[in-house]
């Protein structure tokens, strides 16, 4: 877009800041767009770098594997209750490429060659590549593209701030489910049920009522529909639990994780399935039950060698615990981000945070500026010292997960100052 004609250029960060070319310092308020744990040069995750790039740097997973990746995915399998084996790609696009090629091929491994359906929520995100396209359809970011993606089954979702007229909360939920099951139960065809799980992130950070999640889960079971859930954001003590779907009683079928695998350091993503679905592509040559996917840069030694390392800092410093604790933070704020008047609601579940701005509260019109809310709100973030990004009207408290109390307070004071100085250019 021609209102960013150029671009800050960071040269260098540590902990919970970075520094640009002209010695701006930055509280990152993104976690390097959701993906950081530690804070930046973490020396355990560096030295684990340098230590397996003197070993080895690459090395195809075409017929051949390592010792980092082997050790990874034992980890996963360990930690992720019902997983039984791991298919590494290079980002969270394209673990969700796989989990749908998974869960397709799968019935047709079986002899179901009928099911070949995908359903989804409304308003989904899951990557950017055509197929996370069409199955995560944000309209704003994809329509564009909507001649050109494959159709899929869209199920409307519970927004606590924007209900149907003539609904509650509670009765809209219900509603919610009762349409899966409509379409569930009148459409054998159906594949499988994707979800993000917790919490929609990119769609505009709508955290799921409790039980709603496990629902779905239950129907899927019932109607014999593989649950595919997108924990490439929402895991890994995101939203205050290890794996997310533990938390909401929801074992899936296929899960994938990214983003914070490495600590957010390199390029690592994962999809693992359950027993169930990898035995059906083993067989004979003949049998053409494999699945044909595969990245250059799978398993990469280097990427899964700080990814192990990262899994063990979160144990040692028991990170989970800390994430509970310093989470509650963010709710000494509400009251103070709530009273600035083009804030409309606030939605907040470990260490997420999304604050919707509107026009009007009352009417709870979204703000629609000529100029880019993101610029907007780059430029006034980084006066009051701090990094930040909106997805349309919401503004993303996103940072890393080790973050202190004290930065998460200057973050948050930082952020309503933001919100104040900006309102002039935004309504």
């Amino acid at each position: 877009m021609r209102e960013w004609d150029s671009f800050n250029e960071i040269v260098k960060a540590k902990g919970m800041w970075i520094t640009d070319s002209d010695g701006n310092s930055l509280l990152d308020g993104v976690a390097s767009m959701w993906c950081n744990v530690w804070g930046h040069s973490k020396p355990e995750l560096v030295n684990a770098i340098t230590k397996q790039s003197k070993k080895l740097q690459h090395s195809s997973m075409f017929n051949l594997t390592n010792q980092p990746a082997e050790k990874l995915a034992e980890s996963l399998v360990k930690i992720s209750p019902g997983m039984h084996r791991v298919f590494y790609s290079d980002n969270g696009s394209s673990a969700m490429e796989i989990a749908f090629k998974l869960a397709l091929q799968y019935w047709n491994n079986i002899g179901e060659e009928k099911k070949t359906k995908i359903a989804a929520l409304e308003n989904g995100y899951h990557g950017d590549t055509f197929g996370a396209m069409s199955v995560g359809y944000v309209p704003e970011f994809f329509g564009k593209f909507k001649k050109q993606l494959f159709p899929t089954i869209q199920t409307p979702v519970p927004n606590k701030y924007r209900i149907p007229k003539g609904y509650n909360y509670f009765d809209y939920q219900n509603f919610c489910i009762d349409k899966i099951e409509k379409q569930f139960s009148k459409d054998d065809k159906i594949a499988a049920f994707v979800m993000e799980s917790g919490a929609q992130v990119a769609g505009g950070v709508n955290i799921f009522p409790k039980g709603f999640q496990r629902k779905i889960g239950k129907l899927c079971k019932k109607y014999n529909v593989l649950l595919v859930l997108d924990e490439i954001a929402t895991g890994f003590g995101r939203l205050g639990s290890m794996i997310q779907y533990t938390e909401q009683k929801s074992i899936p079928d296929i899960v994938a994780y990214g983003k914070m695998l490495t600590g957010g350091y390199l390029t690592m993503a994962a999809t693992l399935t359950n027993k169930k679905i990898y035995e059906s592509f083993l067989g004979e040559f003949n049998d053409w039950k494999h699945l044909f996917h595969g990245h250059t840069f799978t398993g990469n030694p280097i990427s899964a060698a700080v990814a192990n390392k990262n899994l063990k800092l979160y144990q040692k410093n028991n990170l989970i615990k800390k994430i509970q604790k310093t989470s509650k933070v963010f709710e000494k704020y509400y009251d103070k981000i709530s009273e600035i008047d083009t804030v409309g609601d606030i939605r907040h579940k470990g260490m997420l945070m999304g604050i919707e701005l509107v026009k009007d509260k009352k009417k709870k019109t979204p703000i629609n500026p000529k100029k880019s809310i993101n610029k907007i709100f780059f430029e006034a973030g980084k006066k009051h010292g701090i990094y930040l990004r909106t997805l349309g009207n919401i503004v993303m408290l996103v940072p890393p997960l080790a973050i202190s109390e004290e930065e998460l307070d200057l973050l948050l004071n930082r952020t309503i100052a933001t919100i104040k100085s900006a309102q002039n250019q935004i309504v």
